[in-house]
């Protein structure tokens, strides 16, 4: 990435339940991972599921340009380990919530993609973060048709990498390959960075909360709207290719977040910031810059 980037570890207590005589009891504290990085004011940044701080690479040079960067390795994720008991987007909102309280950045400006976009509008609603850009973000299913696609082709995704892990750096290495590897993704993948695609999937496949979260999306109820009152200022960014948060569920979105606004990335799938990344990097330096 060109500089040095100022990789940290902090203590941030995560709510979870534990069994037995112990279930109304705080969990012990989790470390989470970080990288803090840049100038300006303060923009956290939330990976998707099975992700890491890496997953930003594409922009992360030019988001410090002008923001001092706060990237997180999210619990069971990268180099954070999980939180004890559930694993859950309520408990990893619990964790951050924590983190920020912890580092005196309650109130940040905060970027997220796919599990990490709905991870920041949920901490939006607890009033954590103040302005916020969700990218592509899960939870807003339509029907229980699009919660089955996305739970089965994931699960079906992260076996497949798993069986051929050890053959992954040859076949990333491969324009064809990564087309056919990686079609879910993005609707050019034969253009990504084969060393960010192979970060990535490797992260997949050792990401200890994986199949909990997974599951979890899938499974819980739906990303609850936005409190009666809400000043948040939010934008919902989506990829028009998209193939596992489907761009229709954007009406959803839109109607639990009345006042977000919607920024549409042409020829995108689910990460804008793989496939776009100067149009995200600058709609996230524009949304985030002082009033």
């Amino acid at each position: 990435m060109g500089k040095q980037v100022d990789e940290q570890q902090m203590t941030a207590s995560g709510c979870a339940r534990a069994q037995g005589s112990q279930a109304d009891e705080r969990c012990p504290p989790s470390r989470i991972h970080y990288v803090r990085r840049g100038r300006g004011s303060s923009l956290l940044l939330l990976h998707g599921l099975g992700g890491s701080w890496r997953s930003w690479s594409p922009i992360l040079e030019a988001l410090c340009s002008e923001r001092t960067v706060v990237a997180l390795d999210l619990p069971g994720f990268g180099q954070t380990p999980p939180l004890p008991g559930e694993a859950s987007l309520r408990t990893l909102a619990d964790a951050v919530a924590d983190f920020l309280a912890s580092h005196d950045l309650v109130g940040v400006n905060a970027a997220g993609s796919s599990m990490g976009a709905q991870l920041a509008l949920e901490l939006a609603r607890r009033k954590v973060v103040e302005k916020v850009i969700a990218l592509n973000p899960a939870g807003f299913w339509l029907n229980a048709w699009e919660r089955w696609v996305f739970y089965t082709s994931l699960s079906i995704s992260i076996h497949s990498a798993r069986q051929m892990e050890r053959f992954l750096p040859d076949l990333f290495a491969s324009p064809i390959w990564r087309t056919l590897l990686l079609w879910q993704l993005s609707p050019r993948p034969w253009r990504l960075s084969p060393r960010l695609v192979l970060d990535e999937v490797k992260g997949y496949i050792g990401a200890q909360s994986f199949g909990n979260l997974l599951r979890d999306l899938a499974n819980a109820p739906s990303q609850q709207d936005a409190l009666p009152g809400s000043t948040n200022q939010i934008v919902v960014g989506w990829g028009r290719q998209d193939r596992i948060c489907f761009p229709r569920q954007a009406k959803i979105a839109l109607r639990l977040f009345p006042n977000a606004k919607i920024h549409w990335f042409e020829k995108c799938g689910h990460f804008p910031h793989w496939d776009a990344p100067e149009e995200t990097a600058n709609l996230i330096l524009r949304w985030t810059a002082a009033p």
